[in-house]
């Protein structure tokens, strides 16, 4: 017994992350199958005690049986072969941006919209890293109290950026004279405010996915949110600065009490001990973790958060997993 799965885009830094979470998680495997591009195709990459050679990625492969096909190749290879993978009866769950915004299209965070996977097949969308974390956060509280506006700053680490921009930062720290390729500016010893295309309003991409996505995922237009993503010399873990004005006054304590109650989430919040999460304490970890809870000074119904997770894992490939273990338990269900 177990389950036929495939990755696409195998070699990449989201793809290894993932054979790295079905090996750590148990998911029961009876053939696992890898995909690249001509590149990549042909390498040996250890699962467990085995090696499993990278395949070439083709339409045939695609509509070839499969419980599950985890997509980390980007959107014109998703937009390419996902619909194929899908068509041919196969569960797809991508990680790229080029679904999420399509009408029938589920873009799920298991913990806080995972039941509209009960009895779904198609493709399923992984929201964005950011998006993610950030709701996972706040998802409790919006329905708890109700949202009206966030207002929310990412530090970003290079690892979103892929193994390049790893690269990238580890040469720049070594030789203050290695050139930026990745990125606009000098990443090391720097913060630059650009995480992907600039919009005619003057956001970027990276900004919008938050707005449309978060809108998407708790099927709520109404609320104000206005985000600004910065990429910062860190190499693994998102961190965020959240705003939020609530519907209705909360008090903090409770806040912290729900938060620690809430599905994937760890609050540290000690300032008196200088308890808070850092990406440095959190790379590696599957968990959202949140601190620096405090009320505004000036609106009772507004309080601050600061939200860090890695990027790579509950803001990728953990999440993608998640989604197969969530429709794995609606199976046992019935």
């Amino acid at each position: 017994m177990g389950l036929i799965i495939g990755i696409v885009g195998a070699t990449g830094a989201v793809g290894q992350k993932m054979i790295e979470i079905l090996i750590e998680r148990n998911i029961p495997i009876k053939e696992l199958r890898l995909f690249a591009s001509e590149k990549s195709a042909g390498k040996k990459i250890q699962f467990k005690d085995r090696e499993v050679e990278v395949e070439l990625l083709t339409k045939e492969a695609m509509r070839e049986k499969y419980d599950y096909l985890l997509f980390a190749a980007g959107g014109k290879v998703s937009a390419e072969f996902g619909p194929i993978a899908a068509e041919a009866g196969n569960i797809v769950i991508d990680n790229s941006s080029h679904f999420r915004m399509m009408d029938g299209i589920p873009l799920v965070v298991p913990e806080i919209n995972g039941h509209i996977l009960k009895g779904y097949r198609g493709i399923i969308a992984n929201p964005n890293c950011s998006t993610t974390q950030m709701l996972i956060a706040i998802g409790p509280i919006y329905k708890k109290y109700g949202i009206k506006r966030i207002v929310v700053s990412t530090y970003q680490a290079v690892s979103g950026s892929g193994y390049k921009a790893i690269e990238e930062l580890k040469n720049q720290l070594q030789d203050e004279t290695y050139p930026n390729k990745v990125y606009t500016r000098k990443i090391a010893g720097n913060c630059i405010p650009h995480i992907d295309e600039f919009n005619q309003n003057g956001f970027t991409k990276e900004e919008l996915k938050m707005v449309y996505e978060t809108h998407k995922i708790l099927g709520d237009n109404s609320i104000e949110i206005n985000p600004t993503t910065v990429r910062v010399p860190v190499f693994y873990g998102h961190s965020e600065s959240i705003y939020l004005e609530l519907m209705e006054e909360a008090n903090i304590q409770e806040i912290r009490d729900l938060l620690k109650k809430s599905e994937g989430v760890i609050v540290e919040d000690e300032p008196k001990e200088n308890k808070y999460p850092t990406p440095l304490e959190v790379a590696g970890t599957d968990y959202t973790y949140v601190g620096r809870i405090r009320k505004d000074i000036f609106n009772p119904k507004a309080l601050s958060l600061w939200v860090v997770a890695d990027n790579l894992r509950k803001g990728a490939a953990t999440n993608a997993i998640q989604i197969l273990e969530k429709i794995e338990e609606y199976k046992l269900e019935g």
